[in-house]
């Protein structure tokens, strides 16, 4: 099949096309982005690929030079952020072109735009994937792994880490090779500020993000973690439907949370933009430095929680239950925010190219890929990471 990978140069965007390269039924791939140097470039560093490689220049705002490019593909890898401008206008113009499409949407914002064009999808015969990466992507996979272990479904949580031990942050991945900060960094401060999607007893509602969630999970694990605007929430709600609440938390120290705070506050009070929050993010300013440590012992820690996990609370035979299900060794994979994401993404794809994905319509991960076939994949082409579940009874 031929891949067009749009963005594909970009942090996550490589990561995916270097893996796709491995993929059985992928005879082509076409890098494609504003960019054309660094699509060629990273083209150069594939030499020697098993698939053929080209290189095109795009703008993804001009409708006409983004179908005429989408009308040569049969799936189209979108890796082009902040889904919360791009995202919509891409998946239209597949489904103009009949494009099966894929993407690692982490906003919720155009994440229930793009479920909103199902139907036209489903007219237009395009399977399309929305938020294959960690999370969402991974996350959704182990929440549904975790619910269909219950009878009924309460509460579902899923979660990711930021700075917790063993987690690899690197506060180099918040900027580019120009120093710029990335599209995922402004995401986070679109995502953490204002109001976020979350599910109340059974229903959508906005609330304000970094809320506190305190958790006790199977294996004695526990602790605080923190609220962030994701699709997890919005999507779970639609195909795990539980009857209680659930949203997208972060695994994060307090110091850490409290410096996000700060810059929420900002943003909400319009002192910063997401751009300029994101970059105050990368390099800490001293007078929010101090504000945050001020505000720091006013937050829990993350306890004894797993670094990136689903939780879902029910019943199993009339019994209250929880389940736990969490990536163990999860910190190889996550020591690199890209290659967290870009190889789901990849993994994601190759259901795609290979007839397991095909089913018409805008799908969510937790509605349309097999997990089992994905957690074999992925301790494939990330070991030693692998899904493990642990349940407890109430």
């Amino acid at each position: 099949m031929k891949i067009l990978a749009l963005g594909g140069p970009g942090a996550m965007g490589r990561v995916a096309v270097r893996t796709a390269t491995r993929l059985p039924g992928v005879r082509e791939i076409i890098v494609a982005d504003r960019d054309l140097d660094a699509a060629r470039r990273l083209i150069r560093s594939l030499a020697g690929s098993p698939v053929t490689l080209r290189a095109r220049k795009v703008d993804v705002t001009d409708e006409g030079e983004l179908d005429a490019l989408l009308d040569g593909a049969d799936i189209v890898l979108n890796t082009v952020g902040p889904y919360y401008r791009f995202g919509p206008a891409v998946l239209r113009a597949a489904i103009r072109t009949h494009t099966h499409y894929l993407d690692i949407c982490d906003d919720w914002e155009p994440t229930l735009s793009m479920l909103d064009l199902d139907g036209d999808a489903r007219a237009a015969g395009v399977c399309a994937v929305v938020g294959m990466g960690a999370s969402p992507g991974v996350s959704n996979l182990l929440a549904a792994r975790a619910a269909s272990r219950l009878d009924t479904v309460t509460d579902i949580y899923t979660a990711w880490p930021v700075d917790v031990p063993g987690s690899g942050a690197d506060d180099t991945e918040l900027r580019g090779r120009d120093g710029r900060p990335l599209a995922a960094a402004v995401h986070w401060m679109q995502q953490i500020s204002g109001t976020i999607a979350e599910v109340r007893d059974g229903e959508l509602v906005k609330r304000r993000p970094l809320r506190p969630v305190t958790l006790d999970l199977p294996g004695g694990r526990g602790g605080t973690a923190y609220t962030v605007g994701h699709p997890e929430p919005v999507t779970l709600r639609r195909t795990l439907r539980p009857s209680g609440d659930s949203a997208n938390l972060m695994v994060i120290t307090p110091g850490t949370v409290a410096y996000l705070d700060v810059l929420r506050r900002d943003i909400d009070a319009g002192r910063l933009t997401n751009e300029t929050a994101a970059a105050d993010l990368a390099r800490p300013t001293m007078l929010r430095a101090i504000r945050a440590a001020v505000r720091a012992t006013r937050f829990r820690g993350p306890g004894s929680l797993p670094m990136f996990f689903a939780a879902a609370t029910g019943t199993k035979d009339d019994r209250a239950t929880t389940v736990l299900t969490q990536l163990t060794q999860a910190g190889t994979l996550m020591q690199n925010m890209a290659e967290a994401t870009g190889i789901p993404a990849a993994l994601g794809l190759s259901q795609l190219v290979d007839g397991t994905v095909t089913r018409p319509g805008v799908h969510p991960p937790e509605a349309i890929i097999d997990p089992a076939r994905f957690f074999t994949d992925l301790t494939q082409h990330a070991p030693p990471a692998k899904a493990m579940t642990e349940i407890a009874h109430g």
